[in-house]
């Protein structure tokens, strides 16, 4: 009798042991998908460094898989060839909406404290009191493939219930977000869409702690607005008619399915790697050296925003 407690006992012991093991014998290697760097081919500077980095933080064997696109990214992950990948707001919003298999773990941040960008529309001394006076003047707009300077506004607007017709006629295209900046500085527009970087929540939107807009949602510097005092025009020349909602940097991605345990190894292992591993973060993340926050699907409503604008904008065609 004591012989079988005991045996029990020690069967008991190993359980947690075992269902970690489960989840690493089924997958056998973590695949990790990354989109290639313009000219890079499939090589991933300091790929042997970041390797061993999720090794250890998963305890399992890792590989990394080069895709030459964000399409290709998002298939491969859709299809369950990758358990995790990294991707812009626009390509997890995509991801998520080709098969809602996909889980934002974490985001990038900026230093200064920026999750992301918020598109504004900048007017000069007042000329366009709010977005009803729009019609009647003249609004500079970048680019229609430009992110921040028009699909961001366009799909912040409808998702604010104000329609906005790329072709309206006050709307002047701009050959670049450096080109609309101009002419509003030149007198050409009387006001233009723009874009600044976006705190969390309760964080404040300028060093003396004044927010431009409710909640603490701007930050300084950063984006149009810095730039155009940075051109000389006065703080107090510019005034924020709008401001969108927020497009956050893009996430690190996971499969739903992907055990809780391997979630909050990564979690744990992303979030800490700034302050823990800072050479290893700096070849993960090279744009926002800030470190990795958590990340919700809540966080790229935005995002899912303009992949829908752009799907039906593209429908039409």
């Amino acid at each position: 009798m004591k012989a079988c407690v005991a045996a029990f006992a020690l069967l008991a012991a190993s359980w947690p042991n075992a269902a970690h093991a489960d989840w690493r014998d089924d997958i056998g290697t973590f695949r990790i998908g990354i989109v290639a760097e313009p000219g890079a081919g499939n090589t991933v500077p300091g790929l042997a460094l970041l390797t061993d980095a999720y090794t250890k933080a998963l305890g399992m064997k890792v590989e990394f898989v080069v895709a030459r696109d964000y399409a290709a990214l998002i298939e491969a992950q859709a299809s369950g060839r990758i358990e995790y990948a990294v991707y812009s707001a626009t390509a997890y919003a995509t991801a998520a909406q080709r098969c809602g298999c996909v889980e934002p773990l974490v985001a990038p941040v900026d230093e200064d404290g920026a999750i992301g960008i918020r598109s504004v529309l900048v007017t000069r001394d007042g000329k366009v009191p709010d977005l009803a006076a729009m019609a009647t003047h003249r609004i500079a707009i970048a680019p229609s493939d430009s992110i921040g300077g028009s699909l961001l506004p366009l799909a912040g607007l409808k998702a604010d219930g104000v329609e906005l017709s790329e072709d309206a006629p006050y709307l002047v295209r701009a050959a670049s977000a450096a080109a609309a900046e101009t002419m509003l500085i030149d007198g050409q527009a009387d006001a233009l869409f723009g874009w600044v970087e976006a705190m969390a929540d309760g964080q404040p939107a300028t060093p003396d702690g004044q927010s431009a807009v409710p909640d603490g949602q701007l930050a300084d510097p950063g984006g149009t607005v810095a730039r155009l005092e940075a051109a000389g025009l006065s703080k107090s020349e510019l005034q924020v008619v709008w401001t969108s909602g927020l497009l956050r940097y893009g996430p690190h991605a996971v499969r739903s399915d992907l055990d809780p345990e391997a979630k909050r190894r990564l979690a744990v292992f992303l979030t800490n790697l700034k302050s823990m591993t800072p050479d290893v973060y700096d070849l993960l993340e090279a744009a926002h050296s800030g470190g990795f926050a958590v990340a919700s699907s809540k966080d790229y409503a935005m995002a899912a925003a303009i992949v829908q604008f752009v799907s039906g904008k593209n429908g039409q065609q």
